[in-house]
């Protein structure tokens, strides 16, 4: 059973309640049309990019239901059905989280899960657990009586559209959807990495645009010019990066060459430093006259900070050194 978010007056909607209708208009119109990766993945990833400049929550949602869909195709499953919102949830922090148990009837999960992103909006979920045999992903049809949000648990000013709460399981039937670890180990697990940050430079683009229009209205004075510029190099050099990125998975989707992790810590890097600096460059040209009086790019801006810190900063480019040490010295055998 499919239930579509009720139409609300823009005046009267939750930020919540927002997003939900965006969501759903999305998928319903929009998310067929967007290209799997490995096939036209730089326009996947325009896409992404697109929506995050247009709503970062409503591309949160729209990036999760995008990645179930890559998700089910490469693990050999259907594609979301008509009137379905799926979202993907393998967020792990410390904590208990969710247990999977097999049953004569079937697999059940139970527990509770973090940063469920469509709490509310989402009809279906990719739900990572853990299991006897070890780390699983399992599929989730979210009109169980067993499934319930943890209302509070997702107070945030920053990404409040995306309705990330917390989701308690209790003996809640699950279909396991591909092997033990499958869902990490599986190439299209680094081609969506770089779909987030795909959406982080959209959210960049977003922030950047009031220092973009006065350039245009001739309202910059010498020190504002100079983070125009800064940040335009910024904003062109991540996009190009991010299209290479999207033409070198079309050429290698399967990634026999070993290619992915490495590309997507490097894109990945780079956007959340574009994000982060363009965040910095705007704040000092612009002052807190936008932030203050432009609803969109204060919702953006708060929005980009939370977003972005899905990045694990010195943790993730520790990894990478790792990385491209490894890969030289294997090069210099």
């Amino acid at each position: 059973m499919t239930v579509t978010p009720p139409q609300i007056p823009d005046r009267l909607r939750t930020p919540e309640q927002r997003t939900a209708n965006l969501f759903a208009d999305f998928v319903e119109r929009e998310a067929q049309g967007v290209p799997l990766p490995g096939r036209s993945t730089a326009r996947r990833f325009a896409v992404l990019m697109a929506l995050g400049r247009r709503d970062l929550s409503l591309a949160r949602l729209a990036e999760g239901h995008l990645d179930a869909a890559a998700i089910l195709h490469e693990l050999g499953h259907p594609l979301p059905a008509a009137g379905e919102r799926w979202g993907v949830w393998a967020a792990r922090p410390p904590g208990p989280g969710a247990h999977a148990t097999r049953t004569e009837r079937g697999w059940t999960l139970s527990g509770v899960k973090p940063y469920c992103s469509g709490a509310h909006a989402c009809t279906h979920a990719l739900v990572t657990a853990d299991a006897e045999d070890g780390y699983r992903l399992f599929a989730v049809a979210l009109d169980h009586p067993g499934v319930q949000p943890v209302e509070g648990t997702w107070p945030a000013i920053g990404m409040a559209g995306s309705d990330s709460l917390e989701m308690s399981f209790t003996a809640t039937p699950a279909r396991a959807v591909g092997a033990v670890e499958g869902y990490l180990e599986r190439p299209g697990f680094q081609h969506g990495g770089i779909g987030v940050a795909a959406c982080w430079l959209g959210g960049a683009h977003a922030v950047a645009a009031p220092l973009y229009e006065r350039g245009a209205a001739g309202r910059l004075n010498a020190h504002a010019a100079a983070h125009l510029g800064a940040v335009d190099v910024l904003l062109h050099t991540a996009d190009t990066m991010l299209r290479h990125a999207g033409e070198d998975i079309d050429d290698d989707p399967l990634d026999v060459r070993n290619e992915a992790r490495v590309r997507s810590m490097r894109v990945r890097a780079l956007a959340e430093k574009v994000c982060t600096e363009v965040l910095d460059h705007v704040g000092r040209a612009t002052g807190a006259g936008p932030l203050c009086h432009d609803e969109r790019h204060a919702r953006a801006v708060a929005d980009l900070t939370v977003y972005v810190r899905q990045h694990h900063a010195e943790a993730n480019l520790a990894e990478l050194g790792r990385l491209v040490t490894t890969d030289a010295a294997e090069a210099t055998r």
